[in-house]
């Protein structure tokens, strides 16, 4: 009898989930940086690479005036000038990793949850419900995408795995109904999270984002700073098209946070660094596959190091 492989760490399941990312970085970067001569159109060249990597012009920027002040004071290989991208992608996504802590004040807190078709929603609601239940918190699922069995079915999967409360309603009833009677079961029932899904809605459909702002305005109806939180799931598989969607989406919704999905086995994961760059909203959780412990808060030191493939530095602290 053999024994089971270890587990991985995070951090080594995050570096191989942007392996794609990574390797398409160091390919360009060690073969730009081999070259004799490190000129104006060497450092044109890293900022092309940098941009069809999908981490916006703004950081491109960024990181290529940081290479090329570090030129002058060293030489510069592969190596070292994927050290000062992770560097300065580091800086840009600091500010946005922000914890996702639900108000102890609000009872129920409730979450709602928004976002294209595909882009992992329900799968992300239920390890958010892990998440919570395992901090002790009594937590309640509401099917608000009353538009697709499938998804009520499998938020109901995620409700029993997770020991959450779970509230449905029939396949195209009113999901704004749906949210109101979900929110007077966990208020009645004393719960301390509510997490309410809502139907992948395209962002330039009207009618249905017309029904997501109903949602919320029916939630305020029983407190007006409900949702306390409203986060928008996005897939990194999308690249670019993430953009338009944070855009859409937080005119409508009040998006307030995001939560970033399927960055394993993506070429894209550079599009987190671009959306953090132009909108500045929270990034409270990433994930890289389909199981419980999938989902992780937000580092931005890991993220930035692991989208390079450079290994993990482990953090000190002064006291």
């Amino acid at each position: 009898m053999t024994d089971a492989p270890e587990a991985k760490g995070w951090f080594t399941r995050l570096r191989d989930g942007l392996s794609k990312t990574s390797t398409q970085l160091t390919r360009g970067i060690t073969e730009i940086f081999t070259k004799e001569k490190l000129d104006a159109a060497t450092l044109d060249e890293l900022e092309d690479l940098l941009i069809q990597s999908d981490l916006g012009v703004a950081t491109a920027e960024r990181v290529t005036a940081a290479v090329g002040r570090a030129r002058h004071a060293k030489q510069l290989d592969g190596e070292s000038v994927r050290a000062i991208v992770a560097q300065e992608v580091a800086r840009v996504l600091a500010p946005v990793a922000v914890p996702l802590d639900p108000p102890e004040s609000a009872r129920p807190a409730v979450i709602l949850v928004v976002g294209v078709n595909g882009s992992g929603k329900t799968t992300t609601i239920g390890k958010l419900a892990e998440t919570y239940r395992t901090a002790g918190l009594k937590v309640v699922l509401a099917a608000g995408d009353t538009f697709r069995a499938a998804a009520v079915e499998q938020l109901a999967v995620w409700a029993q795995r997770t020991g959450a409360a779970f509230v449905s309603k029939e396949t195209g009833a009113d999901a704004a109904a749906l949210a109101y009677e979900a929110y007077a079961k966990a208020r009645a029932d004393d719960a301390d999270l509510l997490i309410v899904d809502t139907a992948g809605r395209l962002q330039n459909k009207a009618g249905l984002m017309a029904e997501l702002e109903k949602i919320v305005r029916v939630l305020k109806k029983f407190d007006a700073d409900a949702p306390h939180a409203c986060l928008l799931v996005l897939d990194a598989t999308t690249g670019q098209n993430a953009l338009g969607q944070v855009e859409a989406f937080a005119k409508t919704a009040g998006v307030t946070g995001l939560v970033m999905t399927k960055l394993d086995g993506t070429a894209r994961g550079g599009i987190l660094v671009a959306v953090a760059e132009k909108y500045r909203l929270p990034v409270h959780f990433i994930g890289v596959g389909e199981g419980l412990d999938d989902l992780e808060p937000f580092d931005p030191d890991d993220f930035a190091r692991a989208l390079v493939g450079l290994p993990r530095v482990e953090k000190t602290y002064e006291f």
